[in-house]
């Protein structure tokens, strides 16, 4: 049985973070807080040597075997932005696809962007400095660097490529119209194409399909069909994809979480496989409680903001933690020092959010939103076509696609 793209005035058609039935998955918000807060215990508490002036796991003792893991928060943003982007493509044109993702992504990023470059080049921090030429700045400004083989200004800012590549597959695939067949097919194929490119580790195709990074978005794509279609026909091909998900992501994180281990030693980063497998384990079963609507209770309303400042706080908790940590490592308590860095990093997060990111977002919509209106307008002169209005780029979730 073939299941058709909904129309765009459909219920689950904006991908504002809202599910099929047309309730906000507030969840996702706790989830992608959690993922950030991961990642930034993880770079407080478990791999910042140069800020601490010693393994901060021997400080941090009591909890490294949580901290090493935090760095599996990025593997969870990427389930989430499988889940989500492909929610938020289906049933937009490409166009609209790239107003919403730009639009989302940029104004927090370039804010991000520019902070590093005037700490570094005007202040003695040195933690975590890029050591960026004012041009290589520039450049990170398109979040295009990485394709330009320059270094990131930011250390978490690696992610974003990711990201923006996975949203050029999405886009491609869009091309072809979206239907719940096609993508069964889509995911299988990049799921069988990133075999290909792990095992055979050819450049091209590690850089196309993105073997280590992959798993997490196919699966998180198959447990929104999950989630979408139910127990429909073909319901359990989406969850064989989950399962070939889950057994490439714990190859993938094994080996992420195994070459730290390698460099350092299990002492001073203790993550054994074993643990790894419990963590990928647990985020996966987390997506699919999301998925199979268990969380459906979680409808407190300002877990909302709290999903939504965890991607100014993934940008900027590292540029933080480089001016906070080693100007007071001397004379505060680690885990006082640490804590009152974890909040002025949140604080501030959210007077990004509030500030720059959320009303850069709907500035920047509103002006790209109108630009492609008027391509469409013009478009449909030059066919003969009565002009008609396009209906509005709907505000996006807030996730992370980040890292």
């Amino acid at each position: 049985m073939r299941h058709s793209v909904p129309p765009a005035g459909a219920p689950d058609a904006p991908g504002d973070g809202r599910s099929a039935r047309g309730r906000r998955l507030v969840e996702l918000d706790v989830l992608r807080f959690v993922a950030a807060f991961a990642v930034m215990s993880f770079h407080y508490m478990a791999a910042s040597k140069s800020l601490w002036d010693e393994f901060p796991t021997k400080l941090f003792a009591p909890v490294a075997r949580l901290t090493t893991l935090g760095i599996l928060g990025v593997e969870l943003f990427f389930l989430i932005s499988g889940f989500v982007i492909l929610m938020s493509v289906w049933g937009h044109t490409v166009g609209e696809f790239a107003v919403s993702r730009v639009s989302r992504l940029y104004p927090a990023y370039w804010f991000a962007v520019i902070v590093i470059f005037i700490l570094y080049r005007f202040s003695g921090v040195s933690g975590f400095d890029p050591k960026l030429s004012t041009g290589e700045y520039l450049l990170n400004l398109t979040m295009l660097q990485g394709a330009f083989d320059v270094g990131h200004a930011g250390g978490v800012f690696w992610s974003l490529w990711v990201e923006l590549r996975f949203y050029v597959l999405l886009a491609l695939f869009s091309l072809v119209g979206i239907t719940l067949r096609r993508c069964l097919v889509f995911l299988a194929a990049w799921a069988g194409l990133a075999l290909l490119a792990e095992f055979t580790q050819n450049d091209v195709l590690v850089f196309v399909f993105m073997p280590r990074q992959a798993p997490y978005f196919i699966a998180g794509m198959a447990f929104f069909l999950i989630h979408r279609f139910g127990a429909r026909a073909a319901a359990f091909v989406p969850w064989l994809l989950v399962a070939a998900g889950y057994g490439m992501s714990l190859h993938a994180a094994l080996e992420r979480v195994g070459e730290r281990v390698r460099l350092i030693g299990i002492a001073r980063y203790p993550a054994p496989p074993e643990a790894v497998i419990v963590a990928i384990t647990l985020i996966y079963l987390l997506m699919a409680a999301v998925a199979l609507g268990w969380l459906r209770w979680v409808r407190w309303r300002p877990l909302v903001t709290v999903g939504a400042l965890t991607y100014p706080l993934y940008l900027l908790h590292q540029t933080i933690s480089a001016v906070l940590i080693p100007a007071y490592r001397d004379v505060l308590d680690p885990w006082l020092l640490t804590g009152i860095t974890m909040t002025v990093s949140i604080a501030l997060a959210y007077a990004v959010y509030r500030l720059v990111d959320r009303p850069g977002q709907r500035w920047l919509r509103s002006r790209l939103g109108a630009l492609l209106d008027r391509s469409r307008g013009s478009r449909r002169r030059g066919r003969g076509t009565p002009s008609r209005t396009v209906p509005p780029i709907p505000a996006q979730s807030p996730e992370a696609s980040v890292p």
